[in-house]
């Protein structure tokens, strides 16, 4: 799928018609570098590999800049792999935001926010054991049991318990294409994109 990759700069609101304050997402997409472009005959695959975000030269390996001197740009900080290109681009073009529509549905792409190690009640929306006023103590957030005694007298596999939190890749699908904004290569989309203010995100249509 064709897509750049972005960085999500925080949310705003925008209104629509009837005067509805609509929650959305301000994203920084673009612009991107075409650092390679993969074969099958060669790789095995169709890709393109898109490259988003200077960093400094001192911060990156040789290897890394032979890579990126064949495309005749600036070191990268991200690097991303898109299909559906086909042969529309060339090693070295520059990718920006009018690649997307307005009012067209986008995909985005990005690590949550961690939220460390973390208990049942946070964690799978537990509602506790029991009330205090039936003999219970210090239970209201606890999981319960865990499993049987003498049989299995183990813990099932994907128990839900207490554990780390957060930082997966997630994705969010169908999210609608509010605003662009090409000067500045911003694209506002409805609604919320997962990971921070800051945070790389891949978007692809």
């Amino acid at each position: 799928m064709q897509g750049l990759i972005g960085k999500k700069i925080g949310m705003t609101s925008l209104f629509d018609d009837n005067g509805k304050n609509i929650p959305c997402t301000v994203l920084e997409a673009g612009p991107c570098v075409v650092t390679q472009i993969k074969t099958k005959d060669k790789d095995g695959y169709e890709a393109v590999q898109l490259a988003f975000d200077d960093k400094k030269e001192k911060r990156t390996s040789n290897a890394e800049m032979g890579h990126f001197k064949k495309a005749k740009t600036k070191p990268k900080r991200k690097l991303a792999e898109f299909t559906g290109f086909g042969e529309e681009v060339n090693l070295g073009d520059v990718l920006k935001v009018n690649l997307f529509d307005d009012d067209t549905w986008l995909d985005v792409r990005g690590y949550a926010k961690g939220k460390g190690f973390q208990g049942v009640v946070k964690r799978h929306g537990f509602h506790g054991v029991g009330d205090k006023t039936h003999g219970q103590h210090n239970r209201e957030r606890a999981p319960g049991s865990l499993g049987a005694s003498s049989f299995p007298s183990r813990v099932f596999k994907g128990m839900r318990m207490g554990g780390r939190t957060g930082g997966q890749l997630v994705m969010a699908i169908s999210l609608r294409v509010m605003k662009i904004i090409h000067d500045d290569n911003l694209l506002i989309v409805k609604g919320s994109v997962p990971g921070p203010n800051g945070g790389y995100v891949i978007i692809t249509k």
